[in-house]
């Protein structure tokens, strides 16, 4: 992309009264219509200078979806300085929640560029204790969009860092990893489910993120066994039914047995997620293993029955899609 053309730059700024504007929504009108007069090479040039120059709200987040359009590395430069230099980005705008909402805006649109080059920056921000956490969790969030390893450990370290007080932004750098999906993040992951502060909601959310990160992963060893083991313990369902997941895709010989002892779940979900599991793993028999075992809870018979009718009735929809079809 050409970034030195001859284009009217100003006059366009002025045409479309991006600063001050009377009517935000004629102005946006008129930049719309600028794809009559410029070819596309031409038209992310000038939406890039006129965002370095709009001090609208409106106008800066509608130019933000045409940029995110085209998805051209000429928008990243701009776009990087509008996300760190927030100090100056705050002279065009001055209420702190639309500029909060902009910035945040702006790491999607790099996210969605999968841009390596945009890694550092969005760290910066991440890592930063004075930046607003709305968009420290966007940016955790692009990282794991544009998945590139560099971000790994520092995505580890705000994972382990005990300074950190936002849980939330540990659960978003907990979902960057999984999204990535690189081994080496197991470790951290893991010390996630051998904390013992699981009585705390926030925190019982993030180790939900942490289950969900892992079953993206390809992991083995004894250690994450015994996380997941203690997983299926504990006082949260989701936790639990998480933990189930990660051990059905986890191709160990033991996960079987593990998921069975849930069938005597006291939670209905529980028990239904752990008879899926089964299913997944053993197929018809182990179903009819668990209606003809006495052993069994009501709660558990109930839900394979279910399972069962809801199967009868995806057989059903499928031979009558093949007659049709015929």
């Amino acid at each position: 992309m050409e970034d030195n053309v001859n284009l009217p730059f100003d006059k366009l700024v002025s045409d479309c009264e991006v600063i001050d504007p009377q009517n935000p929504k004629d102005s946006i009108a008129k930049i719309t219509a600028l794809s009559k007069d410029y070819p596309s090479e031409h038209l992310i040039l000038i939406y890039n200078y006129l965002f370095e120059q709009s001090n609208s709200y409106e106008i800066l987040m509608f130019l933000l979806q045409k940029i995110d359009k085209y998805k051209d590395k000429s928008s990243r430069p701009m776009l990087i300085d509008s996300l760190i230099m927030k100090n100056k980005l705050s002279q065009r705008i001055s209420d702190s929640d639309n500029l909060t909402r902009i910035r945040v805006n702006i790491t999607k649109v790099l996210a969605n560029t999968k841009d390596s080059q945009a890694v550092y920056p969005l760290l910066y921000c991440l890592n930063s204790k004075d930046e607003n956490y709305k968009v420290k969790l966007s940016c955790a969030e692009a990282l794991g969009k544009i998945g590139d390893k560099y971000a790994v450990l520092p995505l580890m370290n705000i994972v382990e860092d005990e300074s950190e007080s936002s849980v939330y932004v540990k659960e978003s750098a907990v979902s960057a990893l999984g999204m990535i999906g690189d081994a080496k993040a197991v470790d951290s992951l893991v010390s996630i489910l051998e904390s013992k502060k699981g009585f705390l909601d926030k925190f019982t959310f993030l180790k939900e993120r942490a289950l969900e990160a892992l079953n993206k992963l390809n992991f083995k060893g004894d250690r994450v066994f015994n996380a997941l083991v203690k997983s299926l313990r504990d006082e949260s369902p989701q936790v639990r039914i998480n933990a189930i997941e990660v051990l059905m895709n986890s191709e160990d010989s033991r996960a079987n047995g593990l998921i069975r002892e849930m069938l005597k779940d006291t939670n209905r979900d529980v028990v239904q997620n752990a008879v899926i599991a089964l299913y997944n793993l053993e197929g018809d028999d182990v179903l009819n293993e668990i209606l003809n075992d006495e052993s069994q809870t009501d709660t558990a018979k109930s839900e394979v029955l279910k399972l069962m009718d809801d199967l009868r009735e995806e057989e059903t929809e499928e031979d009558y899609k093949a007659e049709s079809d015929e």
